[in-house]
This record gives C-alpha cells, structure tokens and sequence, in this order.
C-alpha cells in the first residue's frame, strides 16, 4: 500500500516538473505535501514544488496568469539548496547559481550567479567568472542581513541588471503547514 502511495506521488512529481503550464490556474488546485503556492504582494503566485525525495525544489512564478519564471534548486540532505538554475517563461536557461555554506553554522554565506547565454572566463585563471556575488553576513542572533552585492557586468547597476531579491531562499516552504481550503 505505501509503495502504491509513493508511486503516486512520484508520478505526480514528474508531472509538474515535467510539464511546465504556461498560465497559473493549471496548478491552483494542487496545494498539498510536494506543492506549495504563495501569494506575493505585486499580484504575482508562486509555486513551489518538491520531488519526493526532497533533493529537487521547483519555483515557478506566474503574473497575470503567464508563467514568467522557473528556478530549479538542487537541495543537500538537510533542504539547503546547493545551486539552482533560473528560466524565463519561455524555458530559456538564463542563470546557473551555487551556493557557499559557513562550516560551523551551515549558513548561506555566498551566492555565485554566472550567466548561462555567455560564458565569462577570466584570463588569468583560465576560470569561469560570475556576473553577480551575493555576501551575507549573520548578526549574533543568526539574522542574515540584506546582502552585500557585487556586479561585474560593466555599464549597469545590481538593480538594473537583477532587480531587488536574490535567488537563495528565504525559508524552505514545506516547513509551513499548507493553507486550508
């Protein structure tokens, strides 16, 4: 019976992540233990959708109804996600993110976003270069402050090029109960 149950839910997993609507109504019915929806304050939803075993976190965020943008996170064992890759609506991969850990805390301490159209190689190092880092810094209470940002696309502020919120999440959204219908 449990395997009949964890195959449905895989089945299910697959399917969203493999089907990517195009308009939110598609998947405003689906709220449950491996989705997510929230409401956000511009009028936009966004869906969260995890596969089964957790090592997989789907972000998908609709405005007016269109899709707009897909982030799929990688998660390590404990749900922090190790690096993501951010779409457009129309499924084109924009951006490739990692994320660096403190050893002691586990807190997110940096973001590395590298651009996914044109690859940037340092000359000296012969490595691929970032478009954007992301610092953050923790005060005695554990409270991540707004992030310190570094641009190195040239001519364009961070704002210009990446509006005003990061990719890392903020808090994972299955640690909150679903909403009741």
């Amino acid at each position: 019976m449990k395997l009949l149950a964890t195959l449905k839910i895989m089945v299910s997993a697959i399917c969203l992540l493999l089907c990517v609507p195009t308009h939110a109504s598609e998947l405003d019915e689906v709220d449950g233990p491996n989705v997510r929806c929230m409401k956000m304050d511009d009028g936009s939803k966004t869906y969260f959708i995890r596969s089964p075993d957790g090592r997989t976190l789907t972000k998908k965020t609709y405005l007016n109804g269109t899709l707009t943008m897909v982030i799929i996170y990688k998660m390590d064992s404990n749900g922090n996600p190790l690096g993501c890759k951010i779409r457009d609506g129309q499924n084109q991969e924009l951006f490739k993110v990692s994320y660096g850990y403190h050893r002691v805390t586990g807190l997110v301490v940096e973001e590395l976003m590298f651009d996914s159209r044109v690859k940037r190689i340092n000359k000296d190092t012969g490595k691929e270069m970032p478009v954007r880092r992301l610092v953050y810094l923790y005060d005695a209470e554990g409270k991540r402050s707004a992030p310190i940002a570094y641009n190195f696309l040239p001519g364009k502020t961070y704002q210009e090029v990446f509006g005003l919120k990061s990719s890392v999440l903020d808090s994972n959204p299955f640690d909150q109960k679903p909403p009741t219908p």
